[in-house]
């Protein structure tokens, strides 16, 4: 097993394939410096380093929590949204409260991760925000608060479904669909 120090050195400037392996290696970590540095590399130049980087975190067993939640305040917009998306795969409910702070989010990719994180998690107590999020300036993020709203198992009024309905996208058509074939079940709920 390669030492503290070969770690970090190779998830710092080793080839991507050399990263990949090393984090291959590090899901049962429980060192605090190289969950950090794995914590990191969910913001590396290669998307497969990423993605490992985020598997690693999801399968890592330990109390890497605290140490997650606080990553979701990092400076690095990849890092705060992907760190969500690891808690919520993580079904950590406990991260609920700053995964809702990030809906407000001046990235929009990050208030997309955290509204799927939302979801994902049944935060009901996010309700406010993520119907606030239906009428965001930017088409992901409210892709992403009407399929939260599917999850959490909400309804809209026909007048919200119109007017969300007005901006053409097939995937918003096919989400707020799903949204009407519940509604035309059950008759239409108190909106959210």
């Amino acid at each position: 097993m390669n030492n503290l120090k070969n770690i970090k050195e190779i998830l710092d400037s080793g080839t991507s394939e050399e990263k990949i392996k090393i984090l291959e290696s590090l899901s049962f970590t429980d060192n605090i410096e190289i969950i950090q540095k794995i914590i990191s590399k969910l913001d590396d130049d290669d998307i497969k380093v990423r993605g490992e980087a985020f598997s690693s975190l999801i399968l890592n067993e330990n109390k890497i929590s605290d140490l997650l939640i606080n990553s979701l305040g990092s400076q690095n917009k990849n890092i705060r949204g992907y760190a969500a998306l690891v808690l919520s795969n993580r079904n950590d409910s406990s991260a609920i409260p700053e995964i809702i702070k990030l809906t407000y989010d001046q990235s929009s990719m990050v208030r997309s991760c955290a509204l799927g994180a939302l979801g994902h998690l049944k935060a009901k107590e996010a309700k406010k925000e993520i119907c606030n999020c239906l009428f965001d300036s930017n088409l992901e993020v409210k892709k992403s608060a009407l399929q939260a709203i599917i999850d959490l198992g909400y309804s809209l009024t026909e007048d919200e479904i119109k007017e969300i309905s007005k901006e053409k996208d097939s995937e918003l058509d096919r989400l707020l669909d799903n949204i009407k074939r519940k509604v035309d079940r059950k008759g239409f709920e108190p909106s959210i």
